[in-house]
């Protein structure tokens, strides 16, 4: 049994806040590399510079989720979350006062321990305080702050200067900070603790009603129960159900990095300028954001209605057409085999309709299904490794985009996106299970068999 949460999710608010914040860090470089690479009075930045912020943040992620997860198995699963505003608010003021390109290169670094925190933290507090039966509406609360910070933060780079943006965006940290001091720790953790008056004092304020004991009394038993499986690295890959968790997290993670979604938020000005699209490349990224943010929303529903499996596999096929069909829009404009002066709608079409696609699943389920798939005992080191994985699949992305876009067109990355999408999708189908409406405990046995 998994402790719930107020059917109304309002507590997620709480977390959406330092979840907006990871939705400014992944975005910035979007409008700013641009704005760098132009200003020659204040910065000496080259484009080939501003090129290396999407290598640096992975490298931020890989770094500390090395340490992180031991960090977190001593915090507990809630202060661990709220030191996610530390290495963004320490982002922010490097930004205040950078001038060359390795002050901002440090504080992409910074950006990318954010992240980490984020993703190792993140899915276990979501899944520990809400219950089956709202998990999946309360879980696309995160993605979509997420994809508002991105958002935002491709407005305020349109139309303000770096270091007032600077300064807008620390006040989320800031506010994170203070206001989950409100929220509980998790009963899960508590009871691992060993503190179970506390524990059953904060499912109590979870579940909001008075008469919690059977609820505690199954709660402690599933704890108890995951706390006696072990929970060393080695147990990830002996243990079957630990093995299954992980085989489907590193799908999960790797096939959403490998759409291409983070290239597209971090470049997406510089995509809609090299594709010619009959808009401004701001008010494209505005756009594209926007409409990711709508229909994410609209989605949540029919992902927690019709369940993961379908989302994902709905998801990634449609996601992996429309880069193909992209690829081959891209490869006769450049080398010019029919005309297509009357198509320049058609790469911003293009980008609305993968984000359309992309929303229906890819951009949910992991972050959904990664706080449902493991063990009490094993969420940190599990998702340590994940969160490695995460920061290596965004490193290797990043890097097939600048290469094939140089060498080969930007024909290419689409090409490469396309293709993993539709792998993603068949082996989404054999790999990631069903979790609609099942407590972590029915989710830990399905897995076992």
């Amino acid at each position: 049994m998994d402790a719930g949460s107020r059917s109304d999710c309002q507590d997620f608010f709480l977390v959406a806040i330092g979840c907006m914040s990871v939705g400014f860090m992944w975005s910035w470089s979007s409008p700013f590399s641009m704005v760098l690479s132009q200003d020659k009075v204040n910065y000496d930045i080259t484009e080939a510079d501003t090129a290396n912020f999407l290598i640096f943040q992975p490298l931020g992620m890989i770094f500390t989720s090395f340490f992180f997860f031991k960090l977190s198995e001593y915090l507990g699963t809630k202060k661990s979350i709220w030191i996610l505003a530390i290495p963004h608010l320490i982002s922010w003021i490097i930004v205040l006062f950078a001038v060359s390109k390795w002050d901002f290169y440090a504080s992409r670094f910074m950006a990318g321990m954010g992240d980490t925190i984020f993703f190792c933290a993140g899915p276990p507090y979501i899944g520990e305080i809400t219950t089956p039966k709202v998990r999946g509406y309360c879980g696309f609360i995160p993605v979509m702050a997420t994809f508002f910070g991105s958002l935002l933060i491709t407005v305020l780079g349109s139309y303000v200067d770096i270091k007032t943006t600077s300064y807008i965006c620390m006040v989320p940290s800031l506010l994170f900070i203070g206001l989950m001091s409100f929220l509980p720790e998790t009963p899960h953790q508590l009871i691992k603790d060993g503190k179970l008056e506390q524990a059953k004092s904060s499912l109590k304020w979870l579940l909001r009603k008075p008469d919690i004991e059977e609820d505690f009394l199954s709660l402690k038993a599933d704890v108890e129960q995951q706390l006696a499986d072990g929970g060393t690295f080695r147990n990830l890959v002996t243990i079957s159900n630990n093995r299954r968790a992980l085989r489907a997290g590193l799908l999960l993670r790797c096939g959403q990095q490998f759409s291409g979604v983070s290239i597209f938020l971090n470049y997406a000005q510089m995509i809609f300028q090299m594709a010619g699209s009959n808009l401004s490349p701001q008010i494209s990224s505005i756009i594209f954001l926007t409409t990711s943010g709508v229909c994410g929303l609209a989605c949540s529903a029919g992902i927690e209605k019709f369940g993961r499996r379908p989302a994902l596999t709905l998801s990634t096929a449609g996601c992996g057409v429309i880069l193909l069909v992209m690829s081959v829009y891209f490869a006769l404009d450049q080398y010019h085999v029919i005309p297509l002066d009357a198509l320049s709608w058609f790469p911003l079409a293009g980008m609305l309709a993968y984000v359309m696609m992309f929303s229906t699943g890819l951009g949910i389920v992991p972050t959904v299904m990664l706080g449902e798939l493991f063990t009490g005992n094993m969420k940190y080191k599990s998702l340590a490794v994940l969160a490695l994985a995460f920061g290596v699949a965004v490193f290797i992305a990043s890097n097939i985009f600048t290469l094939l876009t140089t060498y080969v067109g930007l024909y290419g990355p689409f090409f490469v996106y396309g293709i993993s999408c539709l792998a993603t999708m068949v082996l989404g189908l054999k790999w990631v299970p069903e979790t609609k409406g099942k407590t972590l405990a029915e989710i830990q046995l399905a897995l076992k068999k």
